[in-house]
C-alpha cells in the first residue's frame, strides 16, 4: 500500500498516525479558530499529522429544527482563515456532487459521510477534484464492499483514497466496531482512518436527536491503534455538553492531548515488534 499524500503530510504503512480533529459543526466563527489554534500548538508540541475538520452543514440530522451550520461559502471562508492562521490541513464533509467541486477547490482533504458512501455522483465528483477523499464505510456496508468506492474513485483517476471504519449498525439505535474491518480495508490498497468518536453514537436513541457515550472513545481508539490503524478521527469540543452537534460523543479539548499520547505510544510499541 503506497501511502497517501494529505497536504504536507502522508498516511499509511510506515507513517506517522493521522489525526483528523475539530468540533462536530461549525458553531461560530470564533469557536473555529479557537479550537484550531489549540489543535496547532498541540501538533507543534507532539509532532502530529494533524488535519482540522468541522462541518459547513450537518445533513444528516435526526431532526429538521437541528442546528446545521453556517453552510457552505460561510463554513469554507472560515477553513481557509484556519489554514492561513494555523497552517494546519483542513477537511471537511460534503453531501452533494456541486459541494465537493466547490469544497475541493478550497480544502486539502475531502471527506464523505457514512450514509453516502455508496452515491456514484459524489464519489465521482470528489474524486475528480483530485484531493485525498475520506469516505466513511456506512454503517450498512460489509468492509470488502468498500472496494467498490476504491474503483470508483479510480476510474475518475484519483488513486488517493482513505477508508474510515465508524461502527456497523447492531440492532435498534446501537452501533459497534468490528477492529477485523482495519486489516480487511487495508487489503483493499487504502489506509484507513478510525472514527473514534462517531463509533460511540447511539442513533436516535435521543428521540429528536443522536446520544453517545464519549467514555468508551478513549478505549475504542486505543484498540484501533493496536488493530493497526493509519489515523484516527476524533471530534472535540472545548464544553461538548454545550456543543450544538454530537456532544455526548465529543471528547472535552483538555482530554484530547492524553489520548494523543496513549495512541502514540500504542503505535510505538507496534513498530517495535515489526
Amino acid at each position: 500500500m503506497n501511502p497517501v499524500p494529505v497536504a504536507q503530510y502522508r498516511c499509511g504503512s510506515g507513517q506517522p498516525l493521522l489525526w483528523i480533529a475539530g468540533p462536530c459543526v461549525m458553531e461560530s466563527k470564533e469557536l473555529v479558530l479557537s479550537v484550531a489554534n489549540r489543535l496547532a500548538e498541540l501538533a507543534n508540541q507532539l509532532g502530529l499529522q494533524l488535519v482540522f475538520k468541522s462541518s459547513f452543514d450537518k445533513a444528516n440530522r435526526s431532526s429538521a429544527k437541528s442546528f446545521r451550520g453556517p453552510g457552505l461559502q460561510e463554513g469554507l471562508r472560515w477553513l481557509e482563515e484556519v489554514r492561513t492562521r494555523t497552517g494546519l490541513p483542513i477537511t471537511t464533509d460534503v453531501h452533494e456532487p456541486e459541494q465537493a467541486t466547490l469544497a475541493g477547490q478550497v480544502v486539502d482533504l475531502l471527506q464523505i459521510p457514512a450514509f453516502l458512501a455508496r452515491q456514484t455522483d459524489l464519489i465521482f465528483a470528489a474524486g475528480a477534484t483530485g484531493k485525498p477523499v475520506n469516505v466513511k464505510k456506512g454503517q450498512f456496508m460489509a468492509p470488502w464492499d468498500m472496494k467498490n468506492v476504491v474503483s470508483k474513485l479510480a476510474e475518475v483517476g484519483n488513486t488517493k483514497a482513505l477508508l474510515c471504519e465508524r461502527g456497523t449498525t447492531f440492532g435498534y439505535g446501537n452501533l459497534i466496531n468490528d477492529m477485523r474491518a482495519i486489516p480487511w480495508m487495508q487489503e483493499i490498497g487504502a489506509p484507513v482512518i478510525f472514527d473514534a468518536t462517531h463509533s460511540v453514537q447511539t442513533p436516535g436513541s435521543g428521540g429528536d436527536r443522536t446520544l453517545g457515550d464519549r467514555k468508551m472513545v478513549p478505549y475504542l481508539a486505543r484498540a484501533a491503534v493496536a488493530a493497526g490503524c493509519d489515523g484516527l478521527f476524533v471530534e472535540t469540543h472545548p464544553q461538548p455538553d454545550q456543543a450544538k452537534s454530537d456532544g455526548p460523543n465529543m471528547i472535552p479539548l483538555d482530554e484530547f492531548p492524553n489520548l494523543v499520547k496513549l495512541c502514540t505510544r500504542i503505535k510505538k510499541a507496534l513498530e517495535t515488534q515489526e
